[in-house]
C-alpha cells in the first residue's frame, strides 16, 4: 500500500465517529473498542530500528510488529525535544498552537511542593534525599483534553508508564491529572537523565529506590520497574474473546534511549566487544561510560526486550488481536553529546540535522502501527504524519467523542484500508530555543526558518524533499512563489502564546494581554539582582545589573528589554557563543521588537568566564 503525500488545512472540530462493531475481513473478535498500546520511545533516530534501517542494532520485537502492521515512512514527531513533543501527541495540537512549546525547567524542591518549610532550589541541582523532589517542567494547564481523558470517557482503563514531562509534584499537572488512572515513572525530565535514580513517582507518591544514588550503576533500573508495572496493567485488565471488561489504554513512555548511557550488564553482555570503543569521559551533565556504542545499542535493544514483553502478555491473555500497538519517538536522534557516536549509528537514516533543529534528522522519526487482521500486515504509506495525528485516529477507532478541535487527521481509513486519508496542505513545526526555528512540510515541498527570534524576516529555506531528502540544496531563489507560500503558513500557523519567550515578535500578541499574562521585574540603577534564572517574566534592566548563573536556561520562557539608563545582563555559564544560539532572541529593544547585536546590543566576553551583554547607544 503506498500512496502520493497528502497533505490539509486544519481540519473542523469533529465528533469521532464509533467504530463499535468495526469487521476486517469479516472477522470480528470482540464487540467493543481495541485496547491501546501507546509506546513513545525518547531521543529514537528515524533510523535506529532493524525495521527501519539500522545494521548495528537489534530490535527484533519491534521488527515484529512492523511486519505485522502499517509502516508510515514520512513519519514526523511533534517537536525536536522532549515537552513540546509530548504536548502534541497528547493533545492534537501542533506546537503553533500548544500549550508547551519549548522545554521549560522549573525549581526543584526541598520539600512537598507548597509545604511549610519548603523551599526552591536551583532546578539543576539535585534535590535532597528523602524529602525533596525534583520540579519537572511547565505543566498543563487544568482541564486540557488528552487521549487519556477522552478514552477514559469512552469507559477505558487508562495507565502510563514513563517520562511525563508536562509538569512537576502535587501542583495539578501530573498524569493522574490529566486522564490517567495510575502511573509510574519520571514526572521531571531531568531526573530522567539518570537510570538509578533515587526515586521514581508511583500514583502521585515517592517510589524509593533502595540501593540508588544516582551513580553509574543501582540496584533498581529505572524500566524494569515501568516494564513490570506495565504488564501488569494488561494482565489485570486483559479481556478474552467475549468478555465484558473494559478496554485498556496503556501509555508507555520509556525514557530510552535518552542519554546518560546506562544499561544492565545482562544486556551489555549482547554487544560487548562488537566494536572498537573510546570510552567517554563524561561532562556536560552526563556520565561517563567506558564502551559508549555498546551500551546506546543495548539500551535500545533491551527496550525492544520490553516491548517484546508486552506483546507476550497480549498473547498470554488472547487479547493481542484485540489490541492497537503504536511505535514512534518524540523526537530525531540526538547529537554528538554524552557520548553518542552520530558517525556510527547513522540515526537520521542520512538526513540532516539531529534534535534540536527542525531539518527532516530532528524529527522524522519510525511511526509504526499494528492491529492484527485490521490493519494489513507488512504494508507501507508514505501519507506525511505527525504524532500529533495519532489523538483522532486513535479516537476515532475507539468511538470517544471529543469537541476540542485538533490539528491532527484521521488516519483510520489508511490503517483499515477503507479509504484515502483526509486532504490537508501541510504540515507545520515552531521551536524557540537555537534562536527561533520555523519548519512547513507541503507536499515534495519543505520550508524551514532558522534565528526568526532574531530577525523575524529571515528568509524561507526551501528544499524538494522528493529531490533532495537530505535538504542539501535551497532553491527559495529558483522557487520564489513557493517560498511566499511556505512564509504565509508560517505566520497563519503560529498562534501567540503566553509565555513571552515562545512568541516571535512583541507585536504578534495583544500588548495588554500579552501585560497581564507575564509578570514583570525591573531592577532600577546601581541594584544588582542575582539568580539561578529567570523564569516567564518580563525583566526590564534600566541601569541595574541581573546575574544568572543557571547553566542550562537561565532566560526560561523570560524577556530582557534594556532602558535608555543601560544596565547589564550578565551569564556566568555560558559564552558568547552559547548565548547568541540559545537566548539572543530573547532580548528586546524597547519597542518590544528583537535586539540584534551591533545594532542595540553588544555581547562580550565575561573575565573567568560567561557573557556579558549591554545595551549600545541610539545610533544617529
Amino acid at each position: 500500500m503506498s500512496r502520493s503525500p497528502s497533505l490539509a488545512c486544519r481540519p473542523a472540530v469533529r465528533t469521532l465517529a464509533l467504530f463499535g462493531l468495526f469487521l476486517f475481513g469479516g472477522t470480528p473478535t470482540h464487540a467493543g473498542p481495541p485496547n491501546i498500546i501507546l509506546i513513545m520511545a525518547d531521543d529514537l533516530g528515524l533510523a535506529e530500528l532493524g525495521c527501519t534501517g539500522s545494521e548495528v542494532i537489534e530490535t527484533p520485537n519491534i521488527d515484529r510488529l512492523r511486519a505485522q502492521g502499517m509502516l508510515f515512512t514520512e513519519g514526523y514527531s511533534g517537536s525536536t525535544v522532549c515537552a513540546p513533543s509530548r504536548c502534541t501527541l497528547l493533545t492534537g495540537l501542533h506546537t503553533g498552537r500548544s500549550q508547551i512549546r519549548d522545554n521549560g525547567e522549573t525549581p526543584n524542591f526541598t520539600g512537598d511542593p507548597g509545604a511549610p518549610g519548603t523551599e526552591e532550589i536551583s532546578g539543576w541541582k539535585a534535590p535532597p534525599m528523602p524529602e525533596g523532589w525534583w520540579g519537572g517542567q511547565r505543566g498543563l494547564e487544568p482541564g486540557t483534553e488528552t487521549i487519556a481523558t477522552a478514552l477514559k470517557r469512552r469507559g477505558y482503563d487508562t495507565y502510563m508508564a514513563g517520562k511525563w514531562g508536562l509538569g512537576g509534584p502535587k501542583l495539578g499537572s501530573m498524569p493522574t491529572d490529566h486522564g490517567f488512572d495510575g502511573f509510574i515513572g519520571y514526572l521531571c525530565q531531568r531526573n530522567a537523565h539518570n537510570f538509578y535514580p533515587t526515586y521514581l513517582v508511583e500514583d502521585g507518591e515517592k517510589l524509593v529506590l533502595d540501593g540508588n544514588d544516582r551513580g553509574l550503576t543501582g540496584a533498581q533500573y529505572s524500566t524494569d520497574l515501568m516494564i513490570d508495572r506495565s504488564r501488569r496493567f494488561i494482565r489485570d485488565h486483559a479481556r478474552t474473546k467475549g468478555g465484558d471488561s473494559d478496554p485498556f489504554f496503556l501509555y508507555y513512555a520509556t525514557p530510552v534511549p535518552h542519554l546518560a548511557l546506562q544499561v544492565p550488564d545482562d544486556s551489555l553482555a549482547r554487544y560487548a566487544g562488537r566494536w572498537e570503543e573510546t570510552p567517554y569521559p563524561g561532562g556536560k551533565g552526563y556520565l561517563p561510560n567506558q564502551t559508549p556504542r555498546a551500551t546506546y545499542a543495548a539500551m535500545i535493544t533491551r527496550f525492544d526486550r520490553n516491548v517484546g514483553l508486552m506483546l507476550d502478555e497480549l498473547e498470554a491473555a488472547g487479547i493481542a488481536d484485540d489490541t492497537i500497538v503504536v511505535v514512534t519517538s518524540d523526537n530525531g536522534s540526538t547529537f554528538a553529546i554524552g557520548g553518542y557516536d552520530m558517525a556510527f549509528f547513522e540515526g537520521t537514516g542520512g538526513r540532516r540535522g539531529h534534535k534540536c533543529n527542525l531539518y527532516e534528522g530532528g524529527i522524522r522519526v519510525p511511526f509504526i502501527v499494528s492491529w492484527p487482521d485490521r490493519v494489513a500486515a507488512g504494508t507501507a504509506d508514505d501519507t506525511p504524519v505527525a504524532n500529533w495525528d495519532l489523538m483522532p485516529t486513535l479516537l476515532s477507532i475507539a468511538g470517544a467523542e471529543s469537541s476540542v478541535a485538533t490539528d491532527g487527521i484521521d488516519l483510520s481509513p489508511v490503517l483499515l484500508g477503507t479509504g484515502e486519508p483526509p486532504a490537508r496542505d501541510h504540515l507545520y513545526w515552531e521551536f524557540h530555543a537555537g534562536g527561533g526555528l520555523q519548519a512547513v512540510r507541503m507536499g515534495r515541498w519543505k520550508g524551514v526558518r532558522n534565528g526568526v527570534h532574531r530577525d523575524p524576516e529571515t528568509p524561507v529555506e526551501l528544499y524538494d524533499l522528493e529531490a533532495d531528502p537530505n535538504e542539501t540544496t535551497d532553491l527559495a531563489a529558483e522557487h520564489p512563489e513557493i517560498a511566499a507560500r511556505i512564509l504565509e503558513i508560517m505566520r497563519a500557523e503560529h498562534t501567540p502564546s503566553p509565555v513571552a519567550g515562545w512568541n516571535f515578535t512583541a507585536a504578534e500578541a495583544d500588548p495588554g494581554d500579552a501585560a497581564e499574562a507575564t509578570p514583570g521585574m525591573e531592577i532600577g540603577p546601581g541594584l544588582t539582582e542575582r539568580r539561578q534564572f529567570v523564569k516567564d517574566l518580563r525583566v526590564v534592566i534600566d541601569g541595574g545589573t541581573l546575574v544568572l548563573s543557571g547553566p542550562a536556561n537561565p532566560i526560561n520562557g523570560s524577556t530582557v528589554t534594556f532602558t535608555t539608563a543601560g544596565g547589564e545582563l550578565v551569564l556566568t555559564n555560558h559564552t558568547p557563543d552559547e548565548f547568541r544560539r540559545k537566548h539572543g532572541g530573547k532580548i528586546r529593544r524597547r519597542d518590544g521588537g528583537p535586539a540584534a547585536e551591533g545594532r542595540d546590543v553588544e555581547v562580550v566576553a565575561r573575565d573567568g568566564g560567561g557573557c556579558i551583554i549591554r545595551p549600545l547607544a541610539p545610533r544617529s
